[in-house]
């Protein structure tokens, strides 16, 4: 029995589950759907009213194929190693990679893989999108713990994996600072406020997402 507040809480699942890529996981949200759309029809929260009402707009999502998100979701939860062919988008070229994958990743509407990569003796992380192949193996994947995930993919700035190297010091014009000081940009930063304008500190590894988050302010 859900309360009122839980109700409510299952809207925005219903529009997520329902705003999923098509054909990833189809088959097996669909039922997930159904129910949470009965349940809300039972509070009177029904009625197609959800679909109507509310909307979740992604943006710059990049095409991938269904059998390949499947076979690494299906290889991630079962603890098995992948063979996967990749291709590279910034150096352009394609490899063939054992892997045992550690996390899935849902980021600005593309899917990453968090993996130990075998071949590398390393972490690394592939764009879904990029998996060309991917075969399951009957053997166990190799386990990193939380932590050290943790604290290789998310210590940086966005997408990009290892430890920061670098600080980006941002000083936002005070009419930036009135929207900028209420975002979260990093888990880590500090800010302080400087004669009326926004001083952000950011830590970071590499600097391209960083930088096209800049942009998006133009001279603020």
């Amino acid at each position: 029995v859900f309360n009122s507040t839980e109700h409510y809480a299952l809207i925005p699942a219903q529009r997520l589950l329902s705003d999923v890529q098509p054909g990833l996981l189809e088959s097996h949200l669909s039922p997930l759907r159904g129910r949470i759309d009965q349940i809300l029809q039972s509070r009177h929260m029904g009625g197609g009213e959800v679909d109507r009402r509310i909307r979740i707009l992604g943006m710059a999502a990049r095409r991938m194929d269904p059998a390949n998100f499947q076979s690494v979701a299906g290889a991630l939860l079962r603890r098995k190693r992948l063979e996967v062919i990749y291709h590279s988008r910034s150096r352009d070229q394609v490899t063939t990679r054992l892997v045992s994958p550690q996390r899935l990743i849902h980021y600005r509407d593309n899917w990453y893989l968090d993996v130990w990569d075998h071949t590398k003796r390393a972490l690394r992380s592939f764009s879904v999108d990029r998996i060309r192949k991917a075969v399951e193996l009957d053997k166990a994947a190799h386990e990193i713990s939380d932590k050290n995930l943790d604290s290789h993919f998310t210590s940086a700035y966005g997408i990009f994996a290892g430890k920061p190297k670098h600080k980006a010091i941002l000083k936002f014009c005070a009419e930036s600072s009135r929207w900028v000081s209420e975002e979260i940009w990093h888990p880590k930063q500090t800010s302080c406020f400087e004669d009326g304008c926004y001083v952000l500190t950011v830590p970071y590894s590499d600097s391209r997402e960083l930088v096209m988050d800049i942009l998006k302010h133009g001279p603020g």
